[in-house]
């Protein structure tokens, strides 16, 4: 079960699902460490990219498939799983196997898609749009708790900024949070440059470490990131993913700004 009551957690994993094999062994990698660290931590892959830059381009094993490999994850580790929902037909089959339902940053606004996410009872992460300001996250809560929703967060994940960029105004953080939304915030994505390399998005994975770092000394609930063994390999997102190799030194850095952003506060 997703552990909402932790003082900071994880959701991390693979943009996409590529083999069982795969994802059973970045999912184990990351629950040793996260085990490790005291981290609460759920296991996030895509079935299905439904927003790749190119028709060609690999989109996972799909809604029926991609569920089968999340579900054996979650029965063999015993962690929490997490995956998006692009259409209100895909909430409840994904409930009965995710503890988390993510809804993608396009998307973040389709009342019918929020309304069926929330029915089912599920807790929510919500990325909110590189088109959306802090305060219009209010209109998203208020969908949310239409549909019967009270426990949700919002990921903040980069704003447009001109054509194949993205900037992250950490104001964001403290602007949800403030109006009493639990924040997480997305090391990874927020550094993609959207369909910079023409059939695929580009970015740079080494402002993660700086942005993730900062995030957590302004203030997060949470946070996301993604990762692979070898992201150069990856068929989705390898300009941005962190190696699965450097995840460990990462969260023990960040652990120690968010154990000393705390003492601050009491100070």
């Amino acid at each position: 079960m997703f552990q909402e009551s932790s003082s900071f957690f994880l959701i991390a994993g693979p943009c996409v699902l590529e083999s069982e094999e795969l994802a059973i062994r970045i999912a184990s990698r990351l629950q040793e460490v996260a085990s490790r660290l005291g981290l609460s931590f759920c296991f996030k892959a895509s079935f299905d990219k439904a927003n790749r830059s190119s028709i060609g381009s690999y989109r996972g094993p799909g809604l029926e498939g991609g569920l089968e490999i999340l579900g054996r994850i979650r029965e063999r580790l015993g962690v929490p799983v997490t995956t998006d929902v692009h259409e209100s037909s895909q909430a409840v089959p994904v409930a009965e196997v995710a503890d988390l339902l993510q809804i993608p940053a396009f998307l973040s606004r389709q009342t019918d898609l929020l309304l069926a996410a929330a029915a089912t009872g599920r807790p929510i992460n919500v990325k909110k749009g590189q088109f959306l300001a802090a305060s219009d996250m209010d209109r998203i809560a208020e969908k949310l708790r239409s549909g019967g929703c009270q426990s949700f967060f919002f990921t903040e994940r980069g704003t447009s900024f001109g054509y194949h960029d993205l900037v992250v105004d950490m104001r964001n953080l403290v602007q949800m949070r403030r109006r009493g939304y639990r924040v997480i915030f997305d090391a990874t994505h927020s550094v993609q440059r959207p369909s910079a390399l023409g059939s695929a998005s580009g970015g740079d994975r080494d402002l993660a470490f700086p942005l993730a770092r900062a995030a957590v000394a302004v203030g997060i609930d949470g946070l996301f990131l993604e990762t692979h063994p070898s992201p150069e390999e990856s068929p989705s997102d390898g300009a941005t993913m962190i190696p699965l190799a450097q995840v460990s030194s990462l969260l023990e850095k960040l652990l120690e700004i968010h154990a000393a952003a705390k003492d601050g506060k009491s100070a």
